[in-house]
Parts: structure tokens; sequence; C-alpha cells
């Protein structure tokens, strides 16, 4: 920014105030509010997160082998679960294998 006198100060808020707006919009669009991120998902909007069936995602959580919650008679998800349950199924590399093998068999 370039220096500026006095007599342009307004002008310096103003465009300072554009700058910071355009930002917010930003940082909104890129990052949930907390509302989105707790707001729960039915099992439509669920399967369609994980990008699988419905009919899918019903056979998963009758083998309960996904995270739910089941406030009576409706299915509901939270996306925060399902990212924690996505994450906790992550395959370990090749090296990671080998590393705990190593590891396991030295005594």
């Amino acid at each position: 920014m370039e220096p500026f006198g006095f007599d342009k100060l307004p002008e310096v808020v103003r465009q300072l105030f554009e700058k910071v707006e355009r930002i917010e919009a930003l940082l909104e669009k890129i990052s949930p509010t907390d509302n989105e991120s707790h707001k729960p998902l039915s099992i439509e909007e669920a399967a369609s997160y994980l990008k699988i069936t419905v009919a899918a995602l019903y056979s998963m959580t009758s083998r309960r082998l996904v995270p739910f919650n089941k406030p009576g008679k409706r299915l509901y998800f939270l996306k925060e679960d399902l990212d924690a349950w996505i994450s906790q199924a992550k395959n370990k590399t090749h090296d990671e294998i080998m590393a705990a093998n190593k590891h396991r068999f030295r005594s």
C-alpha cells in the first residue's frame, strides 16, 4: 500500500473495509459455520456425502459399521462423526507395516 495523506484517509478506510468484506466472504465459503458442521444429516444427505447408495448406508447402520444417531424412528448422521469414522479406516502403507513388524519381532 502506498503512503497516503490525511486527506485520503476516508478512501483508504473504504478500500480496507471492502477488502475485509471480501476476505470474510471467502472464509465463509471455505469453512462452514459451526451450525452447519453440527447440523444432523438425513440418511439421504449422509449417503450423498459418503458417495454411496442409501441402501448401502442402511446396511452399514444395521451392522453398526458407521456412527449414527436414532432419536425415535429416524436415522441421523453428523459430518464430524462420519469424517472421524473415515479417518479411522486408514490403511497402513507397506512401509508402515514393515516398520511395525520389525519393531514387534525385536526382542
